[in-house]
């Protein structure tokens, strides 16, 4: 595929390929192949191996850690309802998270080579094989990483008793997040929400790309004015 001048092989690894695109790279990374075959990303075993992750990972390894904290939580007093409460705020905290980092950061508009780089590696090689089911959920070493921030910012507006429950209801809602994210690209819903979430989500890959950030819930989308059109209309 040629692009401004410069051919992306698609046969050969294509994360420091991607980089050469330019200004290209935006129109390139949003003509998605349809195919269940993910592309190779390094030439490394090693590091390839590390972009390969099975969905079912997700909530094997941080479930636990989700018990763990609303149990902590517990353990220094705070009382059944009022984890549950928690909870429940740390997922609607999580999908304003969800939405922003989809909006302001997956989709921020690169042309230098190591941006073009880094945001195919983030979000760009999910726009152009939408799926590879291999690559569609966030990889747990990253995960884990971004934890730590994630907890201290938790605390910067919760007490030292509900900082434990108000991190699990965020952590839970991102592995909803990721589990609800790889259904609507693999599973074949019959209930009307479920078809509404797939149909919402893959409009956003297929039709409009700069709206509809959201993909457990439209409502950021909502607020913030980023609801694409209506099917049928085209968006300005």
């Amino acid at each position: 595929m040629v692009v401004q001048g410069y051919t992306v092989d698609l046969n050969k690894p294509l994360v420091f390929q991607v980089g050469h695109l330019g200004e290209g790279y935006e129109e390139w990374v949003h003509q998605p192949i349809v195919s269940k075959e993910g592309p190779r990303f390094f030439e490394s075993d090693f590091w390839e191996f590390l972009t390969l992750n099975h969905w079912w990972a997700i909530p094997v390894i941080w479930l636990p850690v989700v018990v763990w904290a609303f149990s902590r939580s517990i353990i220094m007093g705070l009382t059944t309802p009022h984890v549950l409460l928690m909870a429940g705020l740390g997922i609607i905290f999580w999908t304003l998270v969800e939405y922003s980092l989809h909006r302001f950061l997956f989709h921020i508009k690169t042309k230098s080579y190591w941006g073009n780089t880094i945001h195919y590696l983030l979000h760009g090689c999910h726009h152009k094989h939408p799926m590879d089911s291999l690559r569609l959920v966030f990889p747990p070493a990253a995960t884990a990483i971004l934890l730590f921030p994630f907890w201290n910012l938790i605390k910067l507006f919760s007490t030292p008793l509900t900082t434990p429950a108000l991190f699990g209801g965020g952590l839970l809602g991102y592995v909803m997040y990721d589990v609800t994210h790889y259904y609507v690209h693999h599973c074949h819903p019959t209930s009307q929400i479920p078809k509404n979430l797939k149909k919402y989500h893959l409009n956003h890959h297929f039709r409009v790309q700069d709206k509809g950030f959201g993909i457990t819930s439209s409502l950021w989308d909502r607020v913030f004015g980023t609801l694409p059109p209506k099917m049928g209309k085209k968006s300005r």
